[in-house]
């Protein structure tokens, strides 16, 4: 196969979809031994300080690109918000409150939770595929949800449902973005985006940071926490946006079952977290939502040319 051919594009844009999603898997799972070692707030503005310090070249204008006027900043802003601020911590909060796999789990929910978002803002119809997917991330979370409550880990509910809430913070991330990429590269986009998630979450990083000792923090979670950063606000954007340049656009969807894998091998691996009937149920229930959104049928597809059927 030539390198240069069009199926080895495409096979190369495959690995990279793959890769960019299992490292969001990743750095969740690894997210949840952070969480024992700095509070929240903290641990978010160190993210959002690192990451901006490695993206000052990023910040730069290139030739063509739109100039930064009020409603650029404007969507930024709120798209920064719900991305980044609320997104960190509630992912985060949720993550400490149970376990990293199940967290990964309903992370894959994304498609359907912009499917459904779509639906509800942006007055997109919704076809019988999609509504069965939704139904099918409703359904996984319950099972998750229950699965732990029946254990004795009442607590974990709670932190299910917070990170049902990032997902949903994330969906309207995902929303807005394209609004933007008509305008700024990726990259400035992604480096503006973290900007205002440092400037969002500064007062309350400040206020946890006065009274924390770094000092009782060593050398191997302060090299997860400089992973996290890179890896939460670089690598995977990169890798995801640099696989969709040679991908068509419903093929990428299916890739995010990447996620939750990659969750579950860190959390049963590395984690010494357990994987029970449950964890399968709701794996099951992500996966056959993410392939009815990402793979329509032939008719689905062509009924797309005559109007928006997602």
């Amino acid at each position: 196969m030539p390198p240069d051919s069009p199926s080895t594009r495409r096979l190369q844009g495959y690995a990279l979809l793959f890769s960019g999603m299992a490292l969001v898997g990743t750095y969740v799972a690894l997210s949840k031994p952070l969480t024992g070692a700095f509070p929240v707030f903290l641990l978010a503005w160190l993210r959002f300080a690192i990451a901006a310090a490695a993206m000052l070249p990023w910040l730069r204008r290139r030739p063509g690109e739109a100039p930064l006027d009020g409603r650029l900043l404007g969507t930024i802003f709120v798209q920064s918000l719900f991305g980044n601020f609320l997104f960190s911590i509630l992912m985060l909060t949720g993550v400490s409150m149970t376990s990293a796999a199940a967290a990964g789990v309903i992370l894959a929910m994304l498609p359907a939770a912009v499917a459904l978002l779509s639906w509800l803002v942006l007055r997109e119809r919704l076809g019988p595929r999609t509504w069965t997917a939704v139904a099918l991330a409703v359904g996984g979370v319950v099972v998750l949800t229950l699965g732990r409550s029946s254990g004795g880990g009442a607590h974990s509910v709670v932190g299910n449902l917070l990170v049902l809430g990032c997902v949903f913070c994330e969906a309207v991330y995902v929303i807005l973005g394209k609004r933007l990429t008509a305008s700024l590269s990726a990259k400035r986009i992604s480096a503006l985006l973290n900007l205002w998630g440092l400037a969002l979450m500064t007062p309350l990083g400040l206020w946890q940071a006065a009274g924390f000792d770094f000092g009782a923090v060593g050398a191997r979670v302060w090299s997860l926490l400089l992973f996290y950063a890179l890896a939460a606000s670089m690598f995977s954007t990169w890798l995801w946006l640099s696989g969709l340049r040679h991908v068509p656009a419903n093929h990428s969807g299916v890739f995010t079952i990447a996620m939750p894998l990659a969750a579950s091998a860190v959390a049963a691996t590395f984690l010494g977290e357990s994987l029970g009937p449950a964890h399968a149920v709701a794996f099951a229930c992500a996966a056959g939502g993410i392939l009815l959104i990402a793979v329509p049928a032939r008719a689905a597809s062509a009924s797309t040319r005559n109007g928006p059927d997602i």
